[in-house]
């Protein structure tokens, strides 16, 4: 991919080719002629042209078909799309990504029924200036370094430094939300925090350990990409968040448990009084899968919408056979597709799949992820950070959670995480978008567009517990780490 710009005028190549595919999904539009000839002359006159609003929705759609990382892509069609593109104002398109979260969430007692949302902004317009997000994500949690002490989310440290000298304020906690910064061109960055109503988290526990609710774990509910370009027909849409649902794993394998994040393996596998003395043991994949097991279940008994990879996987095969009988073939990324834990029970690992850049489709810029990682507005990607050497508790010495604080025993050496992260290499950043498509990801049920769901229970309070402890920062390793990584 060449690097995106701006003021590059549409092609009207491409303004072709997916016009005719669109009028050709969508027959009830008529003949494609007489509107590619209106097209023409906006590009001709303007350099580019103005979608329609069924173009508009049924591009977004067949952007999410054609994301080739993306599991979730089985329910395309029922795709919410917010049109915004006359929502120029900070404050207003605030309120307009306010809005997003709330009807991604569901309201009322249909709150925690997650859908699938995607908002769209201005398109780029040769000679206007764009209205870009700093986040790579409308929820994430902030990263405090005080010495070689780290409170939270350690992949955002340098974020959080940024806003802290924009004049923003945490509370220093392990699971403080970061807040919104929107900039319009090159003036001056704006700091929106959001509302709590907006932001649905779930504390996390356990079905069998009742130690775990002691931990003071959490996650927010929805994971909404907000720093990838959505290109439809030529026109590109610099600030168009999406959003969908969990899918476990981007919680329990990544977020919560990589060793440059949350880092937590090494605290539930002294809580469960594993023997670490060797990897042979498997106390890490022990540890792990009672992690995924506490997100699951703590998600299911919230009331808030989430899905397991095998049920995923199962589900994206049904897509690729809806794809082929529809004549169409069905992009996807092996190291994105399949699981991060138990890939090989699952049936998406078993195949081999095309890669393609097929159009319409979503893309991260490098300038997008370099703001989105160190939130300074440059193209080049910086140097990674270098780390101390974590150091390697002793048997029986005691071991301190990085989020509470509490102590647990360390049963045998080795404690210290054996993974890395390249997160400067190019990705589609999900929950992680990290979707985290830490991207969407979804569960065995159509999400349906009307109401009709009992109300779910309220999350338990759980206890913040003591102040935490570093988390133990790590080299980055040189060797290249596979895409789907870049998930979490």
């Amino acid at each position: 991919m060449t690097d995106w710009h701006p003021d590059r005028p549409v092609d009207f190549a491409e303004a072709e080719e997916f016009l005719r595919a669109c009028y050709a999904e969508l027959p009830k539009l008529g003949p494609v002629e007489p509107r590619l000839a209106v097209v023409r002359e906006q590009i001709a006159a303007l350099g580019t042209y103005t979608h329609t609003h069924t173009e508009l929705v049924h591009g977004a759609r067949m952007a999410w078909r054609n994301a080739s990382r993306c599991i979730g892509r089985v329910y395309w069609r029922s795709l919410t799309v917010l049109d915004r593109r006359q929502h120029r104002v900070p404050d207003q398109i605030f309120d307009d990504l306010v809005s997003h979260l709330h009807t991604a969430t569901g309201e009322g007692h249909n709150r925690g029924k997650l859908r699938a949302v995607i908002s769209i902004f201005g398109q780029a317009v040769p000679g206007r200036p764009v209205t870009r997000l700093w986040n790579d994500q409308l929820i994430r949690y902030a990263g405090y370094r005080s010495g070689d002490d780290m409170t939270g989310d350690p992949q955002y440290e340098h974020f959080t430094s940024a806003v802290t000298r924009l004049g923003w304020t945490g509370k220093g906690s392990a699971f403080d939300l970061l807040p919104l910064v929107l900039q319009t061109g090159d003036g001056e960055p704006r700091l929106y925090e959001l509302p709590e109503s907006a932001v649905l988290e779930v504390p996390l526990a356990h079905p069998e350990y009742g130690w775990f609710a002691e931990l003071g774990l959490r996650w927010h509910a929805v994971p909404a990409i907000a720093n990838m370009r959505l290109s439809i027909g030529g026109v590109d849409y610099p600030l168009a968040p999406f959003s969908g649902w969990y899918m476990g794993t981007e919680i329990g394998a990544r977020n919560l448990a990589d060793g440059h994040r949350y880092n937590q393996i090494p605290v539930i596998a002294a809580r469960l009084g594993l023997d670490t003395s060797s990897e042979s043991t498997l106390w890490r994949d022990r540890a792990l899968v009672e992690l995924n097991r506490a997100v699951l279940w703590s998600f299911e008994r919230a009331g808030v919408r989430v899905t397991d990879h095998h049920s995923e996987s199962r589900l994206f095969l049904t897509h690729v056979e809806r794809e082929r009988r529809a004549g169409r073939d069905t992009p996807a990324d092996w190291t994105w597709i399949v699981p991060p834990i138990s890939g090989g029970l699952t049936p998406v690992f078993h195949r081999y799949y095309t890669e393609a850049d097929q159009r319409p489709n979503f893309y991260l810029d490098r300038s997008a992820q370099h703001l989105s990682l160190t939130a300074t507005p440059a193209v080049t990607v910086p140097a990674q950070r270098t780390a101390p050497e974590p150091r390697t508790p002793v048997a029986g010495e005691p071991v301190r959670c990085p989020i509470t604080g509490q102590f647990a025993t360390a049963p045998a050496a080795e404690f210290a995480a054996d993974r890395g992260l390249d997160s400067t290499a190019d990705g589609l950043g999900q929950d992680d978008l990290d979707f985290d498509l830490d991207g969407l990801s979804f569960d065995g049920h159509d999400p349906q567009l009307v109401d009709g769901v009992g109300r779910p229970p309220a999350p338990e309070t759980v206890p913040a517990g003591a102040a935490p402890a570093p988390i133990p920062a790590e080299p980055v390793p040189a060797r290249k780490r596979g895409l789907r990584r870049l998930l979490g």
